[in-house]
């Protein structure tokens, strides 16, 4: 074999190579469920992000349930999140 022969034989099995590992991590990006922000279901310290004035992020409200603290849930059960304090929100929740 020539040399020119070993490099288009190498730079063809690494592209196909690549295009198998393109094609195999596909499939488990789409399986992803769609997520939404949902307010007022979280407990205390357990928010994704969004606590109000004072705050910084996840982990950061102060009571259970918090109407300005969000966490994402599967996209279309916000709703039906049913909470001591009244059902889930897509928009903040006024205490």
């Amino acid at each position: 074999m020539t040399p020119r022969t070993l490099s288009i034989g190498a730079l063809a099995l690494a592209a196909l190579a690549s295009g198998a590992a393109i094609a195999q991590t596909q499939p488990a990006e789409a399986a992803k469920p769609a997520m939404e922000k949902c307010y007022g279901v979280s407990m205390a310290g357990k928010n994704d992000c969004a606590a109000g004035p004072g705050t910084t992020c996840a982990g950061s409200s102060k009571v259970d349930y918090q109407g300005n603290a969000w966490k994402f849930v599967p996209a279309g059960t916000c709703a039906s999140i049913k909470t001591p304090k009244g059902m889930g929100s897509l928009m903040p929740v006024k205490a």
